[in-house]
This record gives C-alpha cells, structure tokens and sequence, in this order.
C-alpha cells in the first residue's frame, strides 16, 4: 500500500469534554483504500465523538489525525476534507436545514459547483435509489423520524463522497428499506466507517467489524456466546439483530 492508500490514521487520539469527562483513549484506527470497517458499542463508549473529531467538529486533546496523507493540524485543514468526506449524523435534526427534500440533497452537490439543473438531476437519482423519488416537495420539518433518516443519507450520497462515514444509518428505518441501503451500498465504491447496534446490518456492508468500550477500539474479538443463541466475534459488545439475512 502507498500512503494515498491509507485514508484516514487516528494515532493515539483522546478527547475530554468540557465538563471533563474522558470520551477518546488514546485511539488507534486506520481506514485504507477500499475498506470498509464496522464499528459496534454501548451508548457513550465514544464513536460518535470519533467521527466529529475526524470531520474537524471536535478537536484532540492529543494524538495525530491523518487524512488523505496530511495531517490535520487547524480548522482550515478540514475545509477541502468535508468535500470529500460524507457523514451520517446520527440524529436526522442536526444534518437537515432546507424547506423541503430536494432543496436538502441539493444543498451538498451545489456547493461542489454544480448548476443547479445538475444538482437535482444528481437528488432524484439518490432519491429513486433510496426509494423515496416522491418525496422531493415534501416539507423536511414534516417528515418521521426515519422518513428524516433516509432524506439525511441521500444528502451524504449525493455529494459522491470518497469516504462514507455513517453513525446508526438504519436506526428507525423498516427491514425492506435496510435491504434498500444495503443493496445501494453494495453497488458504489466507496470507502467507509459504519456505527451501528445493528450486527446484522454490519455484517452485510463491511468487511471488518471492531467493538469500542470506554473510548478504546478492540481490533479483536473471540467467539463469546450470548443470548441470541449463537456465536460471533465481539458477542460482549452490546448490539441488537434484525431479520435481514435475505
């Protein structure tokens, strides 16, 4: 591998809040080209806050962030990498702004210098592939939650990020439309870090899963059984199933 391989390196990354609590423990992970890493954990074990450290939303107590082979060093570093980096934020409310669906997806491709004819020609392609092509003169404020979830991932997509970077993508979203993500995620090349309790849902879109406790990423993990009734790797890390093996 060549360093342009080498996406993203976090090298003994930590972060405290303001209040002072410890989140990030000095964290190692490094995200290459190609790769796709899921990443499980318990609520407050610190992944969110690891993708906002990676977008330049937090900054690092201490440690090196690398990305795209330059390390980022001020806020002004960050400004190019969000053009090619695309986050899911966890919480529709934090990444939804415009009056209505269209104006949303179109928000991120005209800022990348799209007209605006291209801009929405780019929004209803991701909207048809998400399955919601009707939902471009809806009113966002009006949406449901997973309504809301779904128009916050077309946003991401439309931008044709490099990286992919998706906090719970199917937290409040039905089986048939996780196998609409899955399906979309499968047919783009693109590189990606997915959260999610979801170990089902992990196990289709990635190639290798870590588990994260109390700020630190376990790169391994045993067969441990629980109470699912079967075994597989980071059993102890809290997580849910859904039916999707279809």
């Amino acid at each position: 591998m060549t360093e342009t391989d080498t996406l993203i390196t976090l090298e003994k990354i930590s972060y405290s809040y303001p209040a002072g609590k410890q989140v990030i423990k000095d964290l190692d992970l490094c995200l290459k080209k190609g790769q796709r890493l899921g990443l499980i954990g318990p609520n407050g074990s610190g992944k969110t806050t690891m993708f906002r450290l990676i977008m330049g939303l937090l900054r690092p107590d201490s440690g090196r962030l690398v990305i795209f082979g330059r390390e980022m060093t001020n806020k002004k570093d960050f400004f190019p990498i969000r053009q090619r980096v695309g986050l899911l934020f966890q919480d529709p409310d934090d990444q939804l702004f415009s009056p209505t669906v269209l104006d949303d997806v179109a928000f991120g491709p005209l800022n990348q210098g799209k007209s605006i004819q291209e801009a929405k020609e780019i929004s209803r392609k991701v909207l048809s592939d998400l399955g919601i092509g009707d939902f471009e003169d809806r009113i966002t404020y009006k949406l449901s939650g997973g309504e809301k979830k779904l128009v916050s991932l077309a946003t991401v997509l439309a931008m044709k990020p490099d990286i992919l970077l998706l906090d719970e993508p199917t937290s409040g979203i039905d089986p048939d439309t996780t196998h609409k993500i899955i399906h979309l995620l499968e047919s783009i090349a693109v590189s990606a870090i997915i959260i999610s309790h979801d170990m089902d849902f992990i196990r289709h879109t990635t190639g290798v899963i870590y588990g994260m406790i109390e700020g630190r990423i376990s790169k391994e993990g045993g067969e441990i059984a629980h109470s699912h009734v079967h075994t597989h790797d980071h059993g102890e890390v809290p997580h849910t199933h859904s039916d999707i093996s279809g």
